[in-house]
Formats: C-alpha cells, structure tokens, sequence
C-alpha cells in the first residue's frame, strides 16, 4: 500500500510538473529569442541610418568601415553593407573574392535591395536560437542604395536557454524528491494501521479465533473507525467460534458415553427378553447404533468446518487398495463382490484424512443399498479437458467412481442427496442422512467436487473428482487424447 500511495503521489507532482515546467521553458526561450532579434533589428537599422546619411554626404569610404567594425565589435557578430549593385562598401571582417562577389545573390541582401528588411532566424528543438542574420536597406525602401547585412553570434543565448531548462529539470527533480520524503512519510502514516488490521486478520485467521485487539491511535479517522469495528466483529466471532468449540468438546462426551451405556444395557436385556420382544430388542439396537454413528458425523462436520486444512499430495490408488482390503471382508459377509480398478492416475490434492472418511461413508452406502448377489465397483480415472493448442495449462483431475447395483435414485432424489438428514424414500434402516453430505464438504473442501449419476446397472455412481497433481500435458501426441479415460493397468481385485 505504500508504494502504491507514493507512486500515485509522484505520478501526480511528475503531471503537474511537466504541464508547468514545459510550457515556461518555451515561454522564456521564446523570449530570449524575440529579444535578440529585436537587439538585433534595431542595430541594423541603426547601421542602415548611419550609412544613407555617409552615402548622402559623400563620407562613405572614411566613415563606414569605422562605423561597421564599432558595431561588430559591439554585437560580437559580423557586419557587411553593399551598394545598390551589391558591392561590398564595409565590413568587418575579411572576405575572399568569391564571397565578395556573390553577397548580392544572397537571399536576405537581395530582399533588402528590392527595400525589404529581412530576418533569418534558426532555432533548436527547445527553442535555443542556433543562428540569427539580419539584413535592412539603406536609405530610402522604395529606392534603397545599398543594404546592411548582420550575422549575429547566438551562442550565448543558446546556453542561457539550456540553462534555464537544466534550471527547471533540477528544480522539478528538487520538487520530486520533497514530494517523495513527504509522500513517503505520509504513505507509511497511512499505511501503518492498515498493515496492523493485516497482521490482526492473518492472526485472527491462522489463530482459531485467537486475536491480539488491536489498538490505532494515529492514521486516518476512517482507518479508526475500521479497527474499531474489526476489534468488534473479531471479539464475537472468536466468542462464537469458542462456544462451537467448546459445545462440539463437550456434546462428544456427553453424547457418546450415555450411548455406549444405552447400547450395553439394552444387550445386557437380551437374555430376559421373551422371544416374541426380540426383534423389538434388535430394533432399538439398531436405532441406538444410528444415533453413535449420526453423532460421529456430526462431530466430523464441526470439525470440518472448525478447522480450515489445506489440501496436500495423497496417493489415492494406495488409499482405494487399503480401504478395499480393509472393507472386503464386511461386503463378503454379505455376499457382495467389491471390485477395484486402480489405474495408473498418479497424486492427487485431498484434505488430509478426507480420503479415507469419503471411501467409508460410499462403501457403507453401497453395502447397504446392495442386494445380495450383487457387484460394487471402485474405480479411478485420470480425466483431463479436450486439448485445443498444443500447450494447455488447465488442470487435469482424477475421478473416483464407486458404483452399486442397488436400487440407484431418481433425478429429484440425486439433487437433494447431500443435503443434511435427508434420506430417499425407501432407503435401507440404519442411515443418518449426513453420510453424502459429509463426503461433499470433504470433497469440497479438497478443491474438487462430488455429484451422483445413475449407474448403468441401475444403481448409483457416486463421482468424486480431486484435482491432479501432474503437470498438465503438453500436445495430444500422435494418438490423439488419451486422457480421458486412461487404460486400466491395475488388473481387477476379486472380492
């Protein structure tokens, strides 16, 4: 912010600098420049008067090369004057034949001849005058006798001019340099609180609720009254976000212990129980064992979003191969194969454990919405977006299919199944409608995403996609794109 703050502030003097600076530069040389010609124009023709009345008096030859060399000496520069036939009468300094020859055939002793007063002015690109001539007639402009012709030296008045621009630069650099101290001082002032409302958020952020108030007692009243309403809002969400805490702390021991002691005594009762009472014995089992498991994912979900975990590099066909090892023996209990297809996908971007809690809660519901005699299938797919340049930089994913062979969802009943506690009609006794919901935040949460299909078995394909983390590839290669749906290398894992 306080780079932005002084550049803005030097950009700013830097405009107003040139829109001044420039036009004053071009004033002052555009002055300098009128008042040397005028110096100029008023000693030629003050040299032409001089010469009619030496010409009149008949003193031409004794006064006029007395006169030219005063003037040359006086304007430092180079006086001629010629007779109406452009011979040379005076000058002052010497001239060789060729020269003294052609002074009439040059422009501006010609046009003072024909009784015109000429001016041959040669400026610089910053209006510095590089060369000044000046020619007038002698005597009479309808009928001059001779002409007088002024080459003055510009070479000081082309350095006064530089001078005046280097004048302005310095100055400008001067103004620029005090408008940075002052910017800069003034950036930081106005900066600071703000970089203390930074810090106060990052800590506030990485802390879990835990923040230092923070206290600005200089800067800005509108940086005051911000970080008097961040201490605020910071001091009730970190009472919020303690209360969730500690209610999530407690209702897991509060919650799991009467459970467990519920669930003992009920089986604790079976041998009383008469045979007609059993099964509603096992019924309240059952429910007793649906409401640990929907406390379970409660807590999961507190805690999911309690703590904000970023993503990082898993192996996801190892974690398919564990959790089918681990769940194969539940799905042959009831005589459902579980089949894994785990291709060659490579690391993938997952919430650290979110992996292994999104496998449990599909396979829990494949298990239960699978008859006997059925199949479900876990598969991997490396999924990449059609290649239409022979470099592309989206990123590629992986997919993660768990398909049934149960009685699957409409499409009403897939667009409301990760909705919390929500369960489609007909389903199997012991679910918690959080399972999916669960899976979305985990998914979520991992930077992919989870949506539900019909399986062309009839069941339901349940797809997580995860990002990937290999580099994207670089041209479709001479096959074509394979990506899409890489060939499976893993052979199938029997149940």
């Amino acid at each position: 912010m306080t780079r932005r703050l002084l550049l803005s502030y030097l950009s700013l003097a830097a405009l107003v600098l040139l829109c001044l600076e420039i036009p004053l530069g071009f004033v002052y040389s555009r002055g300098e420049r009128e008042r040397v010609v005028n110096a100029a124009k008023d000693e030629a023709e003050s040299v032409s008067a001089y010469a009619a009345l030496s010409l009149a008096a008949g003193r031409a030859e004794r006064d006029l090369p007395t006169r030219v060399a005063h003037c040359a000496q006086r304007i430092g520069g180079k006086v001629v004057i010629v007779d109406a036939s452009g011979v040379s009468l005076a000058t002052s300094h010497p001239t060789d034949p060729a020269m003294s020859g052609n002074l009439a055939a040059r422009p501006g002793i010609a046009a003072a001849l024909r009784g015109t007063s000429t001016v041959d002015v040669r400026t610089s690109t910053i209006g510095g005058v590089e060369y000044l001539s000046v020619a007038a007639p002698v005597g009479q402009e309808a009928r001059p006798v001779g002409a007088v012709w002024l080459t003055v030296p510009t070479r000081m008045v082309h350095e006064r001019v530089h001078h005046v621009w280097l004048l302005l630069a310095l100055g400008g650099f001067a103004v620029l340099t005090a408008v940075t101290v002052v910017g800069f001082a003034f950036a930081r002032w106005a900066g600071r609180p703000i970089r203390q409302l930074e810090n106060a958020t990052h800590e506030l952020a990485e802390g879990g609720g835990r923040f230092t108030p923070v206290t600005i007692t200089k800067g800005p009243p509108e940086v005051r009254s911000l970080a008097a309403a961040f201490n605020h809002t910071a001091a009730r969400f970190a009472h919020l976000l303690a209360s969730q805490r500690a209610f999530a702390g407690e209702a897991s021991h509060q919650l799991k212990t009467p459970l467990a002691a519920l669930r003992l005594r009920l089986e604790n009762l079976e041998p009383d129980i008469a045979a007609r009472a059993r099964g509603s014995l096992t019924a309240a089992i059952t429910e007793t064992d649906r409401l640990a498991r929907m406390v379970e994912h409660l807590l999961a979900m507190a805690r999911l979003e309690e703590h904000a975990a970023i993503p990082a590099t898993v192996d996801l066909g190892a974690l398919c191969t564990e959790r089918h090892r681990t769940w194969q023996p539940l799905f042959a209990r009831d005589d459902v194969s579980l089949v894994l297809f785990a291709g060659s996908v490579g690391p993938v971007l997952a919430v650290p454990g979110a992996v292994e809690q999104i496998m449990d809660n599909l396979l829990s519901n494949a298990l239960r919405a699978s008859p006997a005699g059925s199949t479900v299938t876990i598969e991997l797919r490396l999924h990449a977006p059609s290649r239409r340049a022979l470099r592309d930089s989206r990123p590629r994913w992986v997919d993660l299919h768990v398909t049934d062979e149960g009685p699957g969802m409409t499409e009403e009943q897939r667009a409301r199944a990760f909705d919390r506690f929500w369960r489609a009609p007909g389903a199997p006794k012991g679910g918690t409608g959080l399972g999916l919901a669960l899976v979305q935040r985990l998914a979520h949460a991992s930077g992919g995403e989870a949506t539900l299909h019909a399986a062309a078995t009839g069941g339901l394909d349940v797809v997580i996609r995860l990002p990937s983390v290999r580099p994207p590839v670089e041209g479709p290669g001479p096959g074509g794109d394979r990506s899409r749906r890489p060939r499976r290398e893993a052979p199938a894992l029997p149940a």
